[in-house]
């Protein structure tokens, strides 16, 4: 099989390519396990990386032509899911590795590939729907990896995204269409995908490295998207058991970007105080947030990982309640209802997602008096999770997270009778 692939890979060169190479390919590509994928990375990698870049390379043409062709379209597909699968494997494959394979080389490339999705007349063009793909893992890997910050191409995105894409009318065009709670599924189109999830991700895993320093700050951001942002939540909170995936994905995303915003700044009071000017307004934000997080469905999708929609849309809203349990004071209205500590414990007891288990102790560490916490017995949960982490981390020293102090978590430790 090596030989083969490798002699496939360097039939992508050929002015005359067989859609049989293409298939081939592919097959090779969905034969490979969890098990089997840190060893095929290892040998075949000069290959792998032929193949990533022939990709980014078709992507950034003049042309695309291919773009409407079956064996074309599963190759992306089948390399896309690939690599997502190469992002949140960890035995054995270096950081660097993954961002050599998953990383486009040059600038120019991103250039021409966001001219395409600019003038494109299609909304729902497939090229549009595979880059989606292309931009979400590149998301996956900075956000699991915020050491790769040192990439002229990683700033470029970044940048490019806010100015060009987020702050601008097309944006706030989607954000008004989101804000209705009767939306009808052809309003999902793949450009605004694009806009409303796509761009909110990159942007959320960017955050956590770097701020807008460039062309707009995070309270820019937040006083342009802040109202709506409140709005949407506001109208799907209470329908979330009729939410189809479009519409989950883009509000994950779109709880990630505020979130991220909130919480990039060192001063995060200042984005909270613009996004909640009153008490009334942070109280029934609290509200909305905990309807969604109360939709047991969700429960069952969490991942280890940061790796799919309902996870992001967990961990972010616990994100920005434990945003407003620090900068705002209204600790009295998670003690005085028994309702919203049932459900953020009920969270905790369940998800197999480290992280988010941490942000339910740290919120209920901060919002709970003495008494309440030695009722709910939840301390020596903590310590052995806490023990959990020191463990991961000691066996994972290279290993970078960001987002979550410890002493949240050493806040809740600390109660104990």
């Amino acid at each position: 099989m090596e030989n083969n692939f490798e002699q496939l890979v360097v039939a992508l060169s050929r002015p005359a390519l067989s859609t049989e190479v293409l298939h081939q390919i592919t097959l090779i590509l969905m034969q490979q396990t969890d098990q089997s994928l840190s060893s095929f990375v290892s040998r075949l990698f000069q290959s792998l990386l032929i193949l990533e870049q022939w990709a980014w390379q078709l992507l950034s043409q003049d042309s695309l032509q291919w773009i409407n062709q079956p064996y074309y379209q599963e190759l992306f597909y089948t390399l896309a899911s690939f690599n997502k699968r190469l992002i949140f494997t960890y035995d054995k494959i270096e950081v660097d590795t993954k961002a050599s394979l998953l990383i486009p080389e040059t600038v120019d490339q991103l250039n021409r590939i966001f001219k395409h999705i600019e003038q494109s007349n299609d909304d729902n063009n497939p090229f549009i729907t595979i880059v989606n793909l292309w931009f979400d893992n590149c998301s996956y890997f900075l956000h699991d990896n915020p050491q790769n910050d040192t990439s002229p191409v990683n700033d470029h995105i970044g940048q490019y995204f806010v100015q060009n894409y987020v702050m601008n009318k097309q944006f706030k065009f989607y954000l008004v269409q989101c804000r209705s709670s009767q939306i009808k599924l052809p309003m999902f189109t793949a450009k605004m995908l694009f806009y409303i999830k796509t761009c909110s991700f990159y942007l959320y895993a960017y955050l956590g490295i770097k701020l807008y320093n460039r062309y707009y700050t995070a309270d820019e951001v937040i006083r342009y998207i802040g109202e709506d942002y409140l709005q949407i939540i506001h109208a799907h909170s209470h329908t979330a058991t009729s939410w189809n995936k479009e519409l989950l994905a883009c509000i994950a995303h779109l709880i990630a970007l505020v979130g991220g915003c909130c919480w990039g700044n060192t001063h995060m009071g200042t984005e909270m105080d613009i996004l909640f000017p009153t008490e009334q307004i942070t109280c029934e934000h609290v509200q909305d947030l905990m309807r969604i997080i109360a939709h047991e469905p969700f429960y069952k999708q969490i991942k280890p990982q940061r790796s799919n929609d309902e996870t992001i849309l967990l961990d972010s809203s616990l994100l920005i309640l434990l945003n407003i349990v620090y900068t705002k004071n209204i600790n009295w209205f998670f003690r005085s209802n028994t309702t919203i500590q049932k459900i953020l414990l009920t969270v905790a007891e369940i998800s197999v997602n480290d992280k988010i288990c941490l942000i339910v102790y740290g919120i209920m560490g901060r919002v709970l008096t003495d008494e309440q916490l030695k009722e709910l017995k939840i301390a020596d949960t903590t310590a052995g999770f806490l023990f959990n982490i020191l463990e991961q981390a000691w066996h994972h020293p290279s290993k970078q997270h960001k987002h979550i102090p410890i002493s949240y978590l050493l806040e809740c430790k600390c109660i104990k009778g």
